[in-house]
């Protein structure tokens, strides 16, 4: 759903891009927040240390998978967006960032999507998919019993409305600053449909690679905190709350063999896999094609980068090409995630660390409901 240069015009996409930057500004300051920083003194750290690593490895994993264009009907195709991801992951605020880390080089390295759409891009496909599978994953993991099996299903549900979400809020700025005359209720009613579609897909990605990362390390996911009982000692004759344990060392040789693992398995997807992504236009692509939306379309001002669309120029060989750039590709895009995750977990508050000394918000894993 990457919006070209020339589908909305100036003014809007100037407003766009303000809100954008406002967005991001906001995210920067929960995510701090996220990864373990604390806005005040006395507020509790909420695991951060574990999480703030993962952070730049979810916005690589993300770039590698929206190279995996899936086939969905009449010669469209989609691809994860990756906002209900990245929220579920390492929270709402910083699955932002993720994603607007990843449209960033995108739009700068491989010239996909528009540079002066880079704020209508964040704002649908960063900022509107994360709120809204977030909203929508609490809401059904506080309502559904506490397990494994539960949070996956709520994790489906957020993806799968996200998706049609965001191309609902393409179509509202569309409607308000469109460069060219079509019927907006068609625009919506052809963006929507498709969009239902691609969300099924959405939805079957985020549900495996969250239930995957549960089941390995509950600990690790963000949207898994607080919706487990903490342990209980009998003192006294009265129950109260044990107190949170410093990771293990195994546990932090864990989170290291997830990240290596993870970062491998993205590798191989954008290096080797994206060569057998569908071909067909995305969702988008096809509705603008069709409706004439794409008649004022833009040259990319990135037109004549090395990576242009996805290859190395210069390589003959579409197979090395599109492979090479996408090892490329995820290999910028996590140096440049970890280092904006890094920042913000060096700029917190100096009491951040004396909220919770031992840097932990231990996170048990759900018990499986029967």
């Amino acid at each position: 759903m990457h919006v070209p240069d020339g589908f909305i015009n100036a003014p809007v996409s100037a407003a766009a891009g303000v809100a954008a930057v406002g967005a991001v500004a906001v995210a920067l300051r929960g995510a701090r927040r996220e990864q373990g920083g604390a806005s005040r003194p006395g507020e509790a750290v909420s695991g951060g240390e574990r999480t703030a690593p993962l952070a730049g490895l979810v916005a690589a994993f993300i770039f590698a998978v929206q190279m995996l264009n899936f086939p969905v009907a009449a010669g469209t195709s989609g691809h994860l967006l990756g906002g209900a991801l990245a929220a579920i992951l390492v929270g709402p605020c910083t699955g932002v960032l993720c994603v607007s880390v990843v449209l960033l080089m995108q739009g700068v390295l491989f010239a996909d999507g528009g540079l002066t759409a880079l704020g209508v891009n964040i704002t649908v496909m960063a900022v509107v998919t994360t709120v809204v599978a977030y909203a929508v994953f609490r809401g059904l993991a506080r309502l559904l019993p506490r397990g494994r099996r539960s949070l996956t299903a709520a994790a489906f549900t957020a993806a799968l409305l996200s998706v049609p979400a965001a191309a609902a809020a393409f179509t509202l700025i569309y409607a308000v600053g469109g460069t060219t005359d079509v019927p907006i209720g068609k625009v919506a009613t052809a963006m929507i449909g498709v969009h239902v579609l691609i969300g099924v897909g959405e939805a079957a990605i985020t549900a495996l690679t969250v239930g995957a990362v549960i089941a390995v390390r509950p600990d690790l996911v963000y949207g898994a905190r607080g919706l487990s009982a903490p342990l209980k000692l009998r003192v006294g004759g009265a129950l109260v709350d044990a107190p949170a344990a410093a990771p293990a060392p195994a546990a932090r040789s864990s989170h290291r063999k997830l990240w290596a693992a993870g970062l491998v398995t993205s590798f191989v997807l954008a290096g080797f896999v994206s060569f057998y992504a569908s071909t067909n236009p995305d969702g988008l692509e096809k509705v603008a094609h069709d409706k004439g939306i794409d008649r004022k379309e833009e040259e990319h001002a990135a037109k004549d980068s090395p990576f242009f669309d996805y290859g190395v120029q210069g390589i003959t060989d579409s197979r090395l090409s599109g492979g090479l750039a996408g090892v490329i590709g995820v290999g910028v895009t996590v140096v440049a995630g970890t280092g904006v995750f890094w920042a913000l977990r060096r700029r917190r508050a100096p009491y951040a660390d004396q909220a919770d000394p031992a840097g932990t918000a231990a996170v048990t894993e759900p018990a499986e409901s029967a």
